[in-house]
């Protein structure tokens, strides 16, 4: 979400639950499991860093590390 999702959120009168600041990223959403698990065991996401379930900053992806590419 950019600064045009945050300015729109602003109008009615609440703060945006996911987001970045400072280049970031933020989730305050209510964490489940599945967003858990795609976060930290994700074989379709090619990053080994990737935004945090529930919080500020990252989670680490731990598919990637344990299944490398071979080139």
């Amino acid at each position: 979400m950019g600064a045009g999702g945050y300015a729109g959120s602003m109008v009615r009168g609440e703060e945006p639950r996911t987001g970045t600041f400072l280049g970031v990223p933020y989730d305050w959403r209510r964490p489940t499991k599945t967003r858990y698990k795609d976060r930290m065991w994700n074989p379709d996401e090619s990053r080994v860093m990737t935004p945090r379930a529930f919080g500020w900053g990252y989670d680490i992806n731990f598919y990637r590390i344990f299944h490398r590419r071979s080139k």
